[in-house]
């Protein structure tokens, strides 16, 4: 049976040495490598190594009896969260390790929400309980608060014919047929056993266990309890399905990694993607940086692929299902600086690849001025990129001061259209615009009669509305949540080819942001602060002063909790002064929620000075022909000009 398991935690809550634990105990690896001695086996980047902390999501193998298990350790700063969330999406089970001193963290609330959104069982580690101030019990506490009173403390190890008393009692309060059986003391264990494994499967019940990573204080126990308590079922019948979560390069080879999720693969077989077929040449079982080439895997395994190059991170192969898009996304972008020898084209290039590594990273070109704009989760990840670029590519490259990536959108239903008829060309696009809900991004929706326009025509315009984003008036930032509605179109049986169609949606689409009312978005925290009583009015000033917005506190004898929503802008740097005012005793947790109305769009808009009239890569006026030459209508005049009639 495969399993895959990932573990997860806020940073330095022991989360590397807990996995160097569990590899030395199933002799996956001969000696325990500690992160402050620099010689863990996952973290084997010579940047993770130096900086002490996991970057990389990295596997190993270890095997429990009959199991072959895939140990995925993740990265717990905040700055590499999306390689994270990949790696979450194709686990079996979650550990999520949690420090007995420090208890629940900010970044350990992210990563339970993450794992509720993708449904993935989880289980925790409460570590270092040999440290002083360790308390388990307000741990305990803490985690059936901040994130579920289904999580159970298992203190003593279960075994299939032995189940405490009081997991017994745990599980009859939930199920009234074990409830009865308790009561007339009859209630075996291995009922109780397969009901606790099926509960966990469904995310009705979360087993915590307690130990010492460093110390390796309870982790064969937890070894035990991991093999007794997880099960998988993969369909290895059916038609192969693999989800790619990662991408590496091997010298110039791409390496696609991936899970099974269905099916069997073997090498030499083929993928399509659009038009063109690759075939797997190569199969790889990582373990930490070493590997094994094989000829065949199946549904539950995780191993890399040679010869696919097109195939991107979140593509399950096999399918035609769409991707599901991730949860956490960049709120800044930072400017590229260079002025080495190698063209800009040739270091675009490298970013390139560095980008299907890490999508979030985000590549973004400006033909006109010839510069590289990164989207980036925070200033770490850019000094990481930095180290990357040098140890890899020795290129030295800094990066301009980041700044917020915002959006725009549209307040109001608007119609756009759009005409491209300059000699020997012809296409018409008539689109309704209408604001929907915030968050959704941008739809589309086909009203248009195949007596108007051929069904491959109204494909191509709707393969134009989303082959890229597009700029917003206000700033030039790439417009959001707009529901596209094709009314109609004409083309010419003669003179229209599929480049007239482009030029005619993206008119149609800027004529329509001309009519509408535009409003500028910008990323917001939803964020939890807690902290002694003595601090609540200065916490509710400064969210204030943010422009953040905050719920009904919450009051006990000794803390407040403060929850709400406030602007990235003003609250990306609030962690460091909290820890200040309140002498570190209070916690910051902060999670992306979402776009919303900028809270300073006048000041944006004159700080960016997009002029809309300058965009070479867009504009709202059409183009008409009359004998014989073509001439531009502005966009004031065009729906009048139109050939079509809506």
């Amino acid at each position: 049976m495969y399993k895959t398991i990932g573990v997860l935690a806020h940073v330095d809550a022991g989360k590397t040495t807990f996995s160097e634990q569990l590899l030395y105990h199933t002799n996956s690896i001969q000696a325990r490598g500690r992160v402050d001695h620099q010689d863990t086996f996952l973290d084997n980047h010579a940047i993770e190594r130096a900086r002490g902390i996991t970057i990389f999501a990295e596997q190993a193998c270890m095997q429990i009896g009959q199991d072959t298990y895939t140990l995925i350790d993740t990265p717990g700063h905040v700055d590499f969260s999306p390689e994270m969330e990949r790696a979450i999406r194709v686990m079996d089970y979650a550990i999520i390790v949690v420090s007995a001193v420090e208890g629940v963290q900010g970044h350990t609330e992210t990563v339970w929400q993450l794992l509720r959104q993708y449904h993935v069982p989880t289980m925790f580690f409460i570590n270092k309980i040999d440290r002083d101030g360790a308390d388990i019990e307000a741990v305990m506490a803490q985690l059936q608060k901040e994130c579920s009173t289904d999580v159970l403390l298992i203190e003593q190890p279960l075994h299939i014919d032995t189940i405490s008393t009081p997991v017994k009692e745990w599980l009859a309060e939930r199920d009234e047929q074990l409830l009865d059986a308790f009561l007339a003391e009859t209630l075996e264990n291995h009922t109780c056993l397969t009901r606790l494994q099926t509960m966990i499967q469904e995310e009705l019940a979360f087993p915590c266990f307690s130990g010492s990573a460093l110390k390796d204080i309870g982790i064969k126990e937890f070894l035990m309890q991991l093999s007794l308590l997880t099960e998988t079922y993969y369909k290895k019948e059916e038609a192969f399905q693999g989800e790619v979560f990662k991408i590496r390069h091997d010298g110039q080879q791409r390496l696609t990694f991936m899970k099974a999720i269905q099916g069997t693969l073997h090498v030499r077989d083929e993928f399509t993607f659009g038009e063109a077929s690759e075939k797997v040449t190569e199969i790889r079982l990582y373990n930490g940086h070493r590997f094994e080439t094989v000829q065949v895997v199946s549904a539950g395994e995780i191993f890399a692929v040679k010869g696919l190059n097109q195939a991107n991170v979140g593509d399950i192969l096999g399918s035609s299902l769409t991707p599901q898009p991730y949860e956490l996304i960049p709120t800044l972008q930072a400017k590229v600086q260079y002025v080495g020898q190698q063209h800009i084209k040739e270091v675009l290039k490298i970013f390139r690849l560095l980008e299907a590594e890490e999508p979030s990273l985000r590549v973004v070109w400006h033909e006109k001025f010839q510069k590289i704009h990164v989207h980036i989760m925070g200033v770490i990840q850019l000094e990481v990129l930095s180290e990357v670029l040098k140890d890899r590519f020795s290129l030295t490259i800094t990066f301009g001061e980041p700044q917020i990536l915002y959006m725009e959108t549209i307040a109001s239903t608007v119609t756009g259209y759009g005409h491209f008829e300059p000699l020997k060309h012809y296409a018409e696009v008539h689109l309704r615009m209408a604001p929907t809900t915030r968050g959704v991004g941008n739809t589309f929706v086909n009203a248009c009669h195949a007596d108007d326009l051929s069904v491959g025509h109204q494909r191509l315009i709707e393969k134009h509305l989303f082959e890229r984003e597009h700029h917003g008036l206000l700033t030039g930032f790439p417009v959001t949540d707009i529901q596209f509605t094709l009314l109609t179109g004409r083309a010419h049986i003669k003179h229209t080819d599929g480049g007239d169609f482009r030029e005619a949606t993206f008119r149609a689409l800027r004529q329509g942001l001309e009519q509408a009312e535009n409003l500028l978005l910008e990323p917001y925290y939803r964020f939890k602060l807690k902290a002694p009583n003595d601090f609540i009015g200065r916490m509710m000033t400064d969210i204030q002063q943010a422009a953040g917005t905050f719920d009904a506190p919450i009051l006990t004898e000794q803390q407040v909790i403060l929850t709400g929503r406030a602007p990235v802008a003003t609250f990306m740097g609030y962690s460091t002064v909290f820890a200040a005012y309140t002498n570190g005793k209070g916690s910051l947790s902060l999670q992306f929620d979402g776009y919303d109305v900028c809270h300073n769009t006048a000041e944006i808009i004159t700080q960016i000075g997009y002029d809309k009239q300058a965009d070479p890569e867009y504009t709202s006026s059409s183009i008409f022909c009359a004998k014989g030459k073509g001439y531009s209508v502005p966009w004031q005049e065009a729906q009048a000009a139109m050939h079509c009639i809506k």
